[in-house]
């Protein structure tokens, strides 16, 4: 399921693979008669506290997206050999190791052995680990480092279809790369699965009014990148709609994450050099000779990429609260006013993380007040309509019937 869809007054319903790609496939069935018998015992779960009272701070994050979807590509400029890596959207959390090791086999071709990497976000960091697992010594020049990168302001998770791509502007040839980019990050990353890199699997619950049963596809990662869902019925689970998805969900704490990437690259004999780079004339004056490009929205200006734009992303952030250990995707009785706009939430070690927006083109990184409201005011919702231990069943309304 895609975390993060676009404002509807955006022109886009969703940033990835359009609408038909990254929302959930329904298949259709006949409509119930009446609600299947509880199949498995009531699930309790301890609600998460949400007021305006407990906000900690909210952050903003622009993604750096492409219509036609992320480059990975190698290019001469004068003497030397720039290999470009940017452009992941919403989904460099989830796709870098890939795109990385593909960047880092692409620099074997070259004869020198010393590499520059542009960039210390998740891209660049892991762009650096893969070149030095293939022998290379890195320095990565960055003008800012974590916390202080985009990679810091997300939510994360196994996303890898989230704000990347529209479906006109694909290739054949951009869909494989996709589908090998996924294929050795998915498996690197739960070979990282631990406290020492902040990856964990929790369970994803998500609120529904239908009994079809959605499963996240895309028309092109196989369903076993993707993850398996289960349909409860009414009366396995906490929420008031009749029905509720459940699935595990693969989790990545930033400030956990980027600190480990950073530590490993200076352990294995990497270095971190602070350098702005305001023109193409700068680059030319590294002394490496082979390049990777890992510099996000950056490489709009840097190397003439006029189809990058931002997509604005906010999180709200509370407290933690160490009884909550699932995570949820979508909300209850959304306003019509808001339907098509979603929510979510992901318990961290830094705190509860609400998030639900992604807005087109906007460059600014102000807190948009109004979309911090609408997120805090849905999750209040949710989480104060969830059912607790002693309390009645609610009896299934009709979708029609509650809006």
């Amino acid at each position: 399921m895609n975390r993060r869809t676009l404002l509807s007054n955006a022109g886009l319903a969703l940033a990835g693979f359009g609408l038909q790609a990254c929302a959930p496939r329904r298949v259709a069935t006949a409509t119930p008669q009446a609600p299947a018998a509880p199949r498995r015992p009531m699930i309790y779960l301890p609600p998460v506290r949400v007021s305006a009272e407990r906000v900690i701070r909210a952050t903003v994050g622009l993604r750096p997206h492409r219509p036609s979807g992320f480059v990975l590509k190698d290019a001469r400029l004068d003497q030397k050999t720039v290999i470009h890596n940017y452009g992941h959207g919403g989904s460099g959390m989830s796709l870098s190791w890939g795109t990385g090791a593909m960047a880092a086999d692409m620099a074997l071709g070259h004869q020198e052995r010393r590499a520059a990497v542009l960039g210390s976000g998740v891209v660049g960091l892991t762009a650096a680990r893969q070149l030095q697992r293939r022998g290379f010594a890195v320095t990565i020049y960055a003008a800012n480092v974590p916390p202080d990168v985009t990679s810091n302001f997300s939510l994360a998770g196994w996303t890898p279809t989230s704000g990347l791509v529209e479906t006109p502007r694909r290739t054949a040839e951009w869909d494989a790369q996709m589908r090998e980019a996924a294929a050795i990050a998915y498996r690197q990353l739960q070979f990282m699965a631990g406290a020492r890199y902040g990856i964990s699997w929790i369970t994803n619950y998500g609120p529904t009014e239908s009994a079809e049963f959605n499963v996240p596809t895309n028309p092109i990662l196989p369903a076993a990148l993707m993850g398996s869902a289960t349909m409860l019925q009414p009366g396995e689970h906490p929420f008031p709609t009749p029905y509720c998805s459940e699935r595990p969900e693969m989790r990545i704490e930033p400030n956990i994450y980027l600190p480990a990437l950073m530590d490993d690259v200076v352990r294995f004999g990497g270095r971190i050099v602070i350098r702005r780079f305001e023109s193409t004339r700068d680059v030319m004056a590294l002394s490496e000779n082979l390049i990777v490009n890992c510099t996000g929205l950056g490489a709009k200006a840097l190397f003439g990429d006029d189809e990058l734009m931002p997509l604005k992303g906010l999180l709200v952030l509370l407290p933690a609260q160490d009884e909550v250990k699932y995570s949820t995707s979508g909300g209850v009785n959304i306003p019509a006013s808001q339907r098509g706009l979603f929510i979510h939430m992901m318990p961290r070690t830094d705190g509860i993380v609400l998030g639900g927006t992604s807005q087109r083109d906007i460059w600014t990184t102000d807190v948009d007040e109004a979309e911090k409201q609408r997120i805090i005011d849905n999750h209040i919702t949710l989480f104060r309509s969830m059912r607790m231990p002693g309390a009645p069943a609610p009896s299934p309304t009709p979708a029609a019937a509650r809006q």
